[in-house]
């Protein structure tokens, strides 16, 4: 059962990680940036934050490396 307890625990932190960088980003305009997709017509409304995502797919991608080590 230790590997199992392991998994939780990992995927518990990467959740936590993941709300800090929301929040934090949130106060920084993450989500609203240049290169962000948002079209709006009518009644429909598409948003894709492009930027943002690859924002913090870089943001993760250093914070899992520092914990890998």
């Amino acid at each position: 059962m230790a590997p199992f307890g392991r998994i939780f625990l990992t995927i518990g932190i990467v959740l936590v990680v993941i709300g800090v960088v929301f929040m934090v980003g949130e106060k920084f305009g993450l989500g609203k940036l240049p290169g962000d997709i948002f079209i709006q017509k009518g009644n429909f409304t598409f948003f894709f934050p492009i930027v943002s995502s690859i924002i913090i797919s870089i943001i993760l991608t250093l914070l899992l490396n520092l914990f890998k080590r």
